[in-house]
């Protein structure tokens, strides 16, 4: 048995550049030396103990001149010492010397001081050897009535590691616990001595939770956890007994301890499905989320809630408690929002639906008066797309809805007014009962629109959906009043001539370089002049629009003042108001091409919007029926299919989250009776407990290991040569945010390597979190050292390293042997994620790291290529699948994905299929990735780059 496998508990930190003492001077120090000089002694000891040193002569001199000290440090650094110190000769007896160590601990566990007492007991707890603990077991069971509970509880402990490895040491051990529980009156040392009849003797624990089931809420919040687990390990071994103990657990959901609470509500829910349980675990949760101040919590919480929800039978539950989940949305956490208002979306139903609207309409006007949170923007577009989909899945509700978002249009959050627009405009199109309510709303609030882009939504909307006289009129109006006085170039001239002084001087501000939607680079120089502040407020929104050269907005207006000057053409008879009404419509789009080619404007028109409002002066002047049809129905008929699309596609993802949900159950499969299933069936569900054991040490079993590519063996990376003295191999076990690497390393020669280092160092954004300790290895022997490596961002880790050693009695120097570099793969951390069109955009503007990877593979089709990119890269295809259907020779694609650290990775695939080289030709273009770190565009660009070709196997 090697030193590497003997059994360690303590673990000290080695300071590697101090030279080992020798064994006399440590002799002398341990003999001769004062206290301090003794401690420190010791500790070398110790230290040289644990690098592999065996220093027998050392025993005896401990044992007669450190043990009989009454130093308290000295007392426990001797605990360390004889838990580590061998204890048996070769052949494997008891050394002598040991019996004077044996008087000595029954000394201890007799000491006056409860920390002696107690310290003692919890090393006793380490020892293996029977003969050593037999002279003890009097005094132990002693301890058991000492008037500290310190004591008491460590005795419990010793009683129970003895009883569980020598049980013929004292075999009455449960009996005796169990006359200590019914006695006993302190907290901890009843939850010891309660988790040792759990595991040692379970009917004697049963029949002691028995006698006192009606008291277990007044018992401490550690002794109650226990008997949460308890109640659940029996129910799960035996499901007869639930009827037995669901009533304690539900007792226990009454707990002031929050942990008590959590894991009582965890147990109902498994042990039982009837509505009351759900219900009442369900209260429990909502409850704790609303009371503990831990975002973490609530979010941990949260996600037990929409587990829950996940089951078809349980959802009808919690559909009666979303009004208490939408209590929730009272913390300030963004993240615990967002979850929040998922949860009660998924759960709303025509019967609550109005008092949902209800809560959402007041948490939107709330959100107006507080602009200090920097989340408040992202809470409001939040609530707005939840009101959004509501009003779509509940058209009945549309119309409490709108008057409440209108007033958001003249926000400043342009975010938030944009998804307003959006929702505005599919009600709009899809309830033509709610028109002409729009429509008038619009016009309330178009003066105090802020933002360009909002504006020129609003102006699409009423041009689009305005069908009486009185309206066309309406907007006309507005429309003037926008642009105020004209022609616009001749008043802004006199205003200028009469208002601005010569000693104002303009000044040019530094050019700033900005990324397009396009992803191209313009540079933008800021103009500004020293007038006053005053006149620029004056300025009424669409002249200051164009007077900052903003023309889209522009070639909007054209084509509304022409769509409603055809619409009230065919509304009015009279020839001269129709004639009147164009005129006003041509002679505004005049003085706005006028003002484009002026100097007036930061920036000259362009010609795209040249062109529109040439293009419409001239359908005006004309007013043939043709126009008339595509500018006042196609326009309408796009916008209706581009919905029915979008709709559909909502529609389609539903059936398919439903579909998953839905458990389907075959024509033949067997039906489960609980009352008939046999005690060792019901044992074959998953027991939680040990699942979340599993899940925290980072084992969980992940269902495609079925493939045996997937298997550890596939992470096994070899680190030296099989002819080198020293072999390594490592297997790469990435846990979220730690690596941990399982070195083996073998030693392939004849001689025993001492002080055999494994030395670790890191490339990228990794951290070795501690130094393996060194080893000695005998010949042709091995051990498995572990490496724990932190994580800190997503980019592409490198870990290399060398193993050193001494070959024993040899004089040279140390031996080296380099190792192989580890690579840390990124797609440990990065996981698909979706996001709209809008918040793509705006990252993509945002984000300054891009990497283009040009297409480099043997795929043949681009459907193909797009699918092997997403599988090798993990990330999500946020290009609906209707645009990507089809066969047209190209395809471009957005994809989106989010490290498990919150970083966003983006990328644009643009691909074709070269036709003049063949249908064999593979696929041609390039791949953009956006980042907002360098690292994560670096990475993927080198996976899409490693991973293009698809390899045949």
């Amino acid at each position: 048995m090697t030193a590497a496998e003997n059994v360690c508990y303590t673990l000290i930190n080695v300071p590697m550049d101090s030279e080992p003492p020798s064994e006399i001077s440590l002799k002398n120090d341990l003999e001769k030396g004062d206290v301090k000089l003794k401690t420190e002694a010791l500790k070398k000891v110790i230290i040289m103990i644990l690098n592999g040193e065996k220093l027998p002569g050392l025993l005896m001199t401990i044992i007669r001149f450190v043990l009989p000290l009454q130093d308290h440090t000295i007392k426990k650094l001797l605990l360390v010492f004889w838990e580590i110190v061998p204890k048996t000769t070769p052949d494997g007896r008891l050394l002598q010397e040991m019996i004077l160590v044996c008087d000595a601990y029954r000394k201890d566990l007799q000491h006056p001081n409860e920390f002696i007492r107690g310290s003692t007991l919890r090393f006793l707890c380490k020892l293996k050897e029977a003969e050593l603990l037999e002279p003890l077991m009097p005094a132990i069971r002693a301890c058991l009535e000492h008037r500290h509970s310190y004591v008491r509880r460590n005795a419990v402990l010793a009683i129970y590691t003895i009883y569980r490895n020598f049980e013929h040491l004292i075999p009455d051990a449960p009996e005796l616990i169990h006359d200590f529980l019914v006695n006993e009156k302190d907290a901890s040392c009843k939850r010891n001595a309660f988790m040792m009849l759990i595991h040692a003797d379970q009917d004697r624990a049963l029949d002691y939770l028995s006698t006192c089931i009606d008291q277990v809420q007044t018992f401490g919040d550690i002794l109650q956890l226990v008997i949460v687990e308890l109640i659940y390990k029996v129910c799960h071994a035996n499901p007869s007994e639930r009827a037995r103990f669901i009533r304690c657990i539900y007792n226990l959901l009454q707990s002031s301890s929050p942990a008590v609470k959590y894991e009582a509500a965890g147990t109902l829910v498994t042990l039982s499905s009837a509505p009351t349980a759900i219900k009442a675990a369900a209260q429990c949760y909502i409850d704790l989320i609303i009371k503990e101040s831990d975002n973490n919590v609530k979010l941990i919480v949260l996600d037990r809630l929409i587990e829950l929800k996940e089951h078809p039978s349980h959802e009808r539950v919690l559909q009666d408690l979303v009004m208490d989940i939408l209590r929730v949305l009272s913390t300030p956490d963004l993240e615990v929002r967002k979850k929040t208002l998922q949860l009660a979306l998924d759960l709303v139903s025509s019967r609550n639906v109005e008092e949902l609207v209800i809560v959402l309409k007041k948490e939107v006007i709330k959100t107006n008066n507080v602009t200090e949170h920097e989340d408040t923007d992202k809470y409001r577009q939040l609530l707005v797309r939840t009101l959004h989909s509501c009003s779509v899945r509940f058209p009945d509700m549309a119309a409490n809805v709108i008057p409440v978002l209108m007033e958001f249009l003249s926000d400043n959050n342009e975010a938030a007014a944009a998804d307003v627009l959006e929702f505005v405009r599919e009600a709009i199109q899809r309830f033509d009962n709610l028109r002409p309510l729009i429509v008038e709303k619009m016009l309330e609030v178009f003066h105090a629109i802020k933002s360009v882009k909002i504006y020129r939504g609003a102006l699409w909307i009423l041009g689009e959906y305005c069908s009486t006289k009185e309206d066309i009129q309406s907007v006309m109006t507005e429309v003037r009043r926008s642009l105020g006085e004209i022609p616009i170039v001749e008043s802004e001239i006199k205003k200028e001539a009469g208002e601005l002084k010569p000693e104002e001087e303009v000044s040019v501000g530094p050019a700033q370089k900005l990324v397009t939607e396009m992803g191209t680079y313009a540079t933008q120089s800021a103009l500004s002049s020293s007038r006053p502040a005053k006149k620029e407020e004056d300025r009424p929104p669409l002249r200051g629009f164009l007077l900052d050269g903003d023309f889209f907005v522009a070639a909007s207006l054209a084509t509304t003042l022409t769509k409603i000057a055809l619409r009230y053409v065919s509304l009015v008879q009279e020839k001269k108001k129709q004639n009147s009404f164009n005129a006003e419509a041509m002679l505004l789009m005049a003085t706005i091409l006028h003002l484009g080619k002026s100097s007036l404007p930061k920036k000259p028109i362009t010609d795209d919007d040249v062109d529109r409002i040439s293009l419409c002066l001239k359908v005006l002047s004309e007013c043939s029926p043709l126009m008339n049809d595509i500018f006042n129905k196609e326009c309408r008929q796009s916008l209706s299919h581009m919905l029915s699309a979008k709709l559909e596609e909502e529609k389609l993802s539903q059936k398919k989250e439903s579909e998953k949900r839905n458990v389907m159950i075959q024509p033949d499969d067997p039906i489960s009776f609980m009352q008939l299933t046999a005690k060792n069936e019901m044992s074959s569900k998953e027991d939680q407990f040990q699942l979340s054991l599993l899940a925290a040490m980072g084992n969980t079993q992940r269902k495609e290991a079925a493939d045996p590519l997937a298997s550890k063996l596939n992470k096994v990376t070899q680190l030296t040569g099989f002819s080198d003295p020293v072999y390594a191999e490592a297997y790469v076990h990435v846990n979220q945010y730690d690596i941990v690497l399982d070195v083996l390393v073998v030693n392939q020669t004849s001689d025993t390597l001492q002080n055999c280092t494994l030395e670790l160092a890191t490339l990228g954004d990794l951290k070795l979190v501690e130094k393996p300790s060194p080893l000695t290895l005998a010949p042709h022997d091995f051990a498995n050292i572990k490496a724990n490596v932190k994580v800190a961002s997503t980019e592409n880790g490198i870990i290399f390293g060398n193993v050193v050693y001494d070959v024993s009695g040899a004089a040279s120097d140390r031996n080296c042997v380099v190792l192989s570099d580890i690579h840390i793969d990124i797609m440990d951390y990065i996981q698909p994620a979706s996001c709209t069109d809008a918040e793509f955009r705006q990252m993509w503007a945002e984000f300054e790291w891009e990497n283009k990877v040009t297409v480099n593979t043997n795929i043949i089709d681009l459907n193909e290529y797009l699918q092997h990119i997403l599988k090798s890269t993990n990330m999500k295809c946020l290009t609906p699948e209707k645009a990507l259907s089809g066969y047209c020779g190209f395809m471009a694609a957005n994809l989106y994905a989010r490290s498990i650290f919150g970083e966003d990775a983006l990328a644009n695939v643009s691909i074709e299929k070269p036709i003049h080289l063949g249908p064999e030709a593979p696929v041609t273009g390039h791949i953009r990735i956006r980042a907002k770190s360098q690292g994560m565009a670096l990475s993927l660009g080198d996976k899409i780059n490693l991973s293009q070709k698809k390899t045949s196997l």
